[in-house]
């Protein structure tokens, strides 16, 4: 049985929604995640895109920065640094400095997907390629944690600052990988619903099942995400159930703009076209009435047994989705 009092994080991509700007998207990002650390969520996480004119930042380092500066307690990470972007030395380097600035507060997410398409990769990469993940984030742990052994030749390397703790890290992943990576070295598993629904209670059983205790986690410890929306009103309702479908059609035809504003949604309700498809995107969100949305969440928590639960809002409608996280959040006793 799943307690009331589940933690709760939000993962927000930050994506502009209609003719907003990227400064504006940003403002009222900053304004959610003050509102989640009012509300007493327990993390809030940004990912890692590029080459995506859609999405307000590119920097995942400057945004965490930015929000753990505006708000008080709430954990505030990288959901997730995709790793083989990035030099290991360098990701220690960034979140050992925001450990120091904000100690107890940060998390690190990673991945081994690029989060972007294969010229752009190629480009943050400087044409060199990364095929081994496990090396690169066992070299990351290293860093993070001083543990090179004495004959290795990055033990004379140090990730400064030398913080007093370190940050949570958490691997994610929507196929085996990421949960059988997790398990194997004792790390947080963070698993997308809203990308593999079928398989995240299998996987995460999977995980607990295989998990290795290690110097990061003595237990296992998972998460699920799940694309969300809670409002009394149903044209709201169909509106978030629109901008979830539009915006999958714009990344499977390569067009990697803003959002649908919520009258292009709410126009797009209004189409047959969106009538056949509702029935089945109805089951992969959780949109709807408060009680319907918190007591399907709980029936997801159940099934994958995870120890908390993280929201993506499909809607970027200011106003209606501050008050959709606040509806979530009474559900899980905030």
């Amino acid at each position: 049985m799943v307690k009331a009092d589940l933690p709760l994080a939000i993962l927000d991509f930050v994506a502009i929604t209609g003719d907003a700007t990227p400064k504006e998207t940003i403002e009222a990002t900053i304004e959610v995640a003050k509102h989640a650390d009012r509300l007493g969520y327990h993390r809030y996480w940004v990912p890692e895109h590029h080459n995506h004119l859609g999405l307000a930042f590119t920097s995942s380092d400057v945004m965490i920065t930015r929000l753990l500066d505006a708000t008080d307690k709430i954990r505030v990470g990288a959901a997730g640094v995709m790793l083989p972007n990035h030099a290991p030395l360098k990701v220690a380097e960034d979140f050992r400095t925001l450990e120091v600035m904000f100690p107890g507060r940060i998390d690190l997410g990673l991945g081994r997907a690029p989060g972007t398409d294969g010229l752009t990769a190629h480009a943050l990469r400087n044409g060199q390629t990364h095929e081994n993940f496990g090396e690169q984030a066992g070299e990351l742990f290293a860093f993070l944690h001083d543990a090179f052994p004495d004959e290795h030749p990055y033990s004379r390397v140090v990730a400064a600052p030398r913080p007093a703790g370190a940050p949570d890290i958490f691997m994610l992943g929507s196929s085996d990988y990421g949960p059988r990576f997790a398990a194997v070295n004792g790390l947080i598993a963070v698993f997308a619903h809203h990308m593999s629904p079928q398989y995240a209670a299998p996987l995460l059983r999977q995980y607990r099942e295989q998990f290795q205790p290690g110097p990061y986690l003595d237990a296992p410890y998972s998460i699920v995400s799940a694309l969300a929306f809670a409002t009394d009103d149903p044209e709201l309702a169909d509106a978030a159930l629109a901008t979830w479908m539009l915006f999958k059609d714009n990344l499977t035809a390569g067009k990697r703009g803003p959002r649908a504003s919520l009258t292009e949604a709410l126009d797009y309700t209004r189409t047959d076209e969106f009538a056949a498809r509702k029935p089945s995107n109805e089951k992969l969100l959780f949109v709807g009435k408060p009680d319907d949305v918190g007591a399907r969440l709980h029936e997801l928590a159940a099934e994958c047994q995870v120890d908390e639960l993280a929201v993506i809002s499909p809607l970027g409608e200011q106003q209606p989705r501050l008050e959709s996280f606040t509806a979530i959040g009474r559900q899980f006793g905030l």
